[in-house]
């Protein structure tokens, strides 16, 4: 049985956005068949009583609460001195001297660091050099974070498109530095990996390992769709503090779902997902969209929705959302960027819209035809059952990891 260190810039639990859905699966099958020891970071002192969930997998559990005010004004400094905002961001002193007492305690087999900030903490103190030798140590980058930085300078205007591109061209160099100094690069997806293959001119050391969703809990009970399901449903769900769905969302509302209403003026538009913005709040003001904050258990909404749409402008690596809702055999309408780490089908799996004008005309037709959404549900849910299983990810990961 190996022994794994698992570092996370966010407590993995509870699993209600993109970053912890990955972290806490691969926690929970690492630890079928390996022993694992986490230390993690908490930015809402409301989740440090999920320790014990955490506790009932690994064998020692470190969360220590993350201050976000200190951490906004650390971040800040670091990019006034040339560094980055992230790395400072997510650095405390006792995480440090943690991961240095549990490193100098236990030969771990591996040490995985989940996201870039966590690296800093194998940079300090010649770990690397003194210690990393024995251990794998193996960089889970998710995203090319410093390439969506760069996306977001795209959206916005000065002085924040400045910072943001700054905030991308540093946190390549930095990306590029852990890359050099581990063992293991971990993308989750082809186009991820692709991406940062060719930004840092490398392409050794780099794999793949996607996301994967549990079927069994996100699965849909059949029903006959000849059965009136009350008014017409529309679905998005995703974490509404993050600046990709809240672009999404206003998108879909003002510029698209006007446009569904012409054929549909009774349709029904959910926006389910936790710590809504006022500017995803005020949304609510137009007739029938409801945005519900925190839900303990968001498959009743899933099994509500006659469709569900991912109206994403920008997106990075794999979206769970779009996994979770083929899951439940829902039909999916989405933009390109949003199923550019999916191995699906437009047409068969999912539907491709990429304009107000083509995803109001592609939902209309939908509407008018229950049949070919089942059809489109029922290949959807095939797809993640055959490419998408957790346990089968995860074992790729190890096999990567130790071999």
């Amino acid at each position: 049985m190996s022994r794994v260190l698992y570092l996370a810039h966010r407590i993995p639990y509870p699993p209600n956005k993109g970053d912890k859905i990955r972290s806490y699966n691969t926690i929970r099958h690492l630890a079928l068949n390996h022993e694992v020891d986490l230390i993690c970071l908490a930015d809402d002192r409301r989740d440090l009583k999920h320790r014990k969930e955490l506790s009932a997998l690994c064998r020692k559990v470190a969360v220590l609460p993350l201050n976000t005010l200190k951490a906004k004004v650390n971040g800040v400094c670091s990019f006034l001195k040339g560094a980055t905002i992230s790395e400072r961001y997510f650095y405390r002193r006792r995480f440090q001297r943690i991961f240095n007492a549990w490193t100098r305690e236990t030969p771990y087999d591996a040490v995985i660091c989940f996201s870039s900030p966590m690296a800093q903490y194998l940079l300090e103190d010649d770990f690397i050099a003194t210690k990393g030798g024995s251990m794998r140590l193996i960089m889970d980058f998710c995203d090319v974070d410093s390439d969506k930085w760069v996306q977001y300078a795209g959206k916005t205007k000065f002085p924040l498109n400045a910072l943001y591109k700054n905030e991308g061209l540093r946190l390549l160099r930095y990306e590029q530095k852990i890359h050099r100094m581990f063992d293991r690069s971990i993308f989750v997806s082809d186009h991820e990996a692709s991406l940062f293959k060719e930004l840092s001119k490398d392409e050794e050391r780099i794999f793949v390992v996607p996301n994967g969703v549990d079927s069994d809990y996100f699965s849909e009970h059949e029903r006959d769709v000849s059965e009136p399901n009350g008014k017409p449903t529309l679905m998005f769900a995703g974490a509404m503090d993050y600046y990709a769905n809240v672009d999404g969302v206003r998108w879909f509302c003002h510029d698209i779902l006007p446009e569904v209403r012409r054929g549909h003026p009774d349709i029904v538009f959910n926006i389910v997902g936790s710590n809504p913005l006022p500017t995803v709040t005020e949304l609510s003001a137009m007739d029938d969209v409801h945005v519900t904050g925190f839900v303990k258990d968001i498959r009743p909404y899933y099994q509500e929705a006659d469709v569900c749409v991912i109206p994403l402008r920008i997106a990075r690596g794999v979206q769970n959302k779009v996994l979770e809702a083929m899951a439940m055999g829902k039909t999916v309408v989405t933009t390109p960027a949003a199923i550019q780490g999916i191995q699906v089908t437009h047409g068969k799996h999912v539907l491709v819209a990429d304009s107000p004008k083509g995803f109001s005309e592609t939902i209309l037709s939908l509407m008018d035809d229950p049949e070919r959404r089942v059809a489109l549900g029922q290949a959807a849910r095939a797809c993640v059952q055959r490419d998408y299983s957790w346990n089968r990810n995860v074992s790729k990961l190890m096999d990567i990891a130790l071999h």
